[in-house]
């Protein structure tokens, strides 16, 4: 049985995906922007938007509607994640701020997410009578399309 969820000190960056509440561990997150241009990558799976260059980097963007939903979003802002030693973009529709999730407010996976494409949701709970779900930044884009998405910004 899995064990409920918790995340340091219980902080997390609130954003909104649609009709959806995310919750990633403020641990994982390294700023937030707003949208920047992004140069599609031909070959890379359909939730990856492409590259953009932040701070003088190349860095993946994922856009979180189609990795979450499926359905492509109109992101508003992109939430800078740290992914191990590399870094990641997650477009979302919304910021709204940080709040602290405790374990209490969330639960296991039901059995039918727990396949392969639903490992980037941890647990599910509600927040303010929404859907909430908790990501784990370090199964939003799997290691080996991270390194072939830096194969190809070092070609560019």
């Amino acid at each position: 049985m899995q064990e409920p969820v918790q995340t340091s000190g219980g902080l997390s960056l609130i954003c909104r995906v649609d009709t959806l509440l995310c919750a990633l561990p403020l641990e994982c997150v390294i700023e937030t922007t707003r949208p920047l241009p992004v140069k599609p990558v031909a070959g890379t799976a359909d939730f990856v938007l492409g590259l953009s260059i932040i701070r003088g980097s190349a860095v993946p963007i994922v856009d979180a509607g189609r990795l979450l939903s499926g359905a492509r979003s109109s992101p508003t802002r992109f939430v800078m994640l740290r992914v191990g030693e590399r870094r990641v973009g997650l477009a979302v529709d919304s910021v709204l701020g940080v709040r602290s999730v405790g374990s209490v407010a969330l639960g296991e996976l039901p059995p039918l997410m727990r396949g392969a494409d639903a490992e980037v949701v941890s647990a599910i709970g509600a927040l303010d009578a929404g859907l909430l779900l908790v990501l784990s930044a370090a199964r939003i884009v799997p290691g080996e399309l991270l390194a072939s998405l830096q194969k190809e910004a070092l070609a560019s």
